[in-house]
């Protein structure tokens, strides 16, 4: 593996750092307290090419690799792990929409998700059942060329989003996984009712969710076969599971350099906090950390740019990397002492934003399970 960055890569590496260091670290917290993103900040950084580039150019993206997208999508993340979601869910949905919609589908949504236009927000999990993904009460069901759907979803942008990439039943079969397709919902449709959740971190994502009471969506809506949407669909987790464990990176790693510069400038007996072994030695372990988790993340995308296996990388990535970085950010915050208990700096706001990717889009205990399986098999595994 080269770990050297071709110039296209280093490009965007550096206009996401730029965007993050200048427009989203100092709002950080100001978004948090709008509860939303501004849809003029998503709009810059869609035409600054930095959500979705891996989409072909023909779908509206810059038609790079994988790895690249992880590039993009930590920088944003030190700056925002908040606003860096807007990525992870571009490149997750744009990659389903492109890869299972009809042509004329994905052309009228993948464009406007590149460009920041539009948020498409995935609707995998119920209220009611949290992980069990595979059991969905969701309905849909055939009224001459129309599918009727009924029933809950939850999702991020809920508040924002103009559409969602929802599973449903629409079978007879209640074994999990089975009969399940996946659609594309316009969220403006009769029928369509929002909620929107109160959480204790990433309220600038504005979770919430769709009740869909009897909405009516054309035949085109079906993204790839009918009752097969579970698994030729959630292949796409995959990639968007290395992304979030970047995301989570991004943020912790932008912690650890204001701590290192914290440690280095505060005074305590007459020297520099930093001169303690008892302080720079977490911070020199943190750095350890960070290092590998991240390796690993780009490893899970080197493999899917080279088409190799790369699940059980994945949900190692998707576990492990918001864990660690939910430890650094809370080390750090020690290490600030008082400071950092305060509401002035932004690591308490960090601290609870990484905490709820411990939570969504699969928890630990599932990403194990998946690791478990691709080791031993599902006849040997739990």
């Amino acid at each position: 593996m080269d770990f050297a960055l071709g110039d296209e890569q280093q490009d965007c590496r550096d206009r996401a750092r730029e965007i993050a260091q200048k427009k989203l670290l100092p709002e950080y917290r100001t978004r948090e307290r709008a509860g939303r993103i501004d849809p003029e900040l998503r709009r810059e950084l869609g035409a600054a090419g930095l959500i979705a580039p891996e989409i072909g150019v023909e779908l509206g993206g810059r038609g790079l690799d994988r790895v690249t997208s992880g590039l993009v999508t930590e920088e944003i993340g030190r700056g925002d792990i908040n606003v860096a979601y807007l990525q992870v869910v571009g490149s997750l949905v744009g990659q389903i929409l492109a890869g299972n919609a009809l042509p004329d589908v994905a052309g009228r949504w993948v464009p406007k998700i590149c460009s920041g236009e539009e948020i498409v927000g995935i609707g995998l999990t119920e209220p009611h059942a949290g992980s069990d993904a595979g059991m969905p009460r969701l309905t849909a069901v055939r009224d001459g060329a129309d599918w009727v759907l009924d029933g809950v979803k939850s999702l991020s942008f809920a508040q924002d989003a103009a559409a969602v990439v929802v599973f449903a039943r629409t079978g007879p079969s209640q074994a999990r996984g089975k009969d399940i397709s996946a659609f594309v919902v316009p969220l403006d449709l009769p029928g369509v009712t929002r909620e929107l959740y109160s959480d204790m971190g990433t309220t600038a994502v504005g979770r919430g969710a769709a009740h869909l009471d009897g909405v009516r969506i054309p035949a085109d809506s079906l993204l790839g076969e009918e009752g097969r949407g579970f698994t030729q669909v959630m292949q796409g987790f995959d990639f968007s599971r290395a992304l979030i464990g970047l995301q989570c990176i991004g943020c912790a790693q932008q912690t650890v350099d204001e701590t290192w510069e914290h440690v280095s400038t505060r005074q305590a007996f007459d020297r520099p906090l930093s001169k303690n072994q008892g302080v720079s030695f977490p911070l020199a372990e943190a750095e350890t950390l960070l290092t590998a988790a991240r390796l690993l993340c780009y490893q899970t995308l080197w493999l899917k740019d080279a088409g190799r296996p790369h699940t059980a990388q994945a949900a190692m990535s998707k576990w492990w990397a918001p864990k660690t970085a939910y430890d650094v950010i809370n080390q750090c915050l020690l290490l600030h002492g008082q400071y950092g208990y305060r509401t002035e700096l932004p690591i308490e706001q960090r601290l609870r934003d990484v905490l709820g990717l411990q939570i969504g889009d699969g928890t630990a205990q599932i990403m194990k399970l998946v690791i478990a399986r691709q080791r031993l098999g599902r006849e040997l595994a739990p």
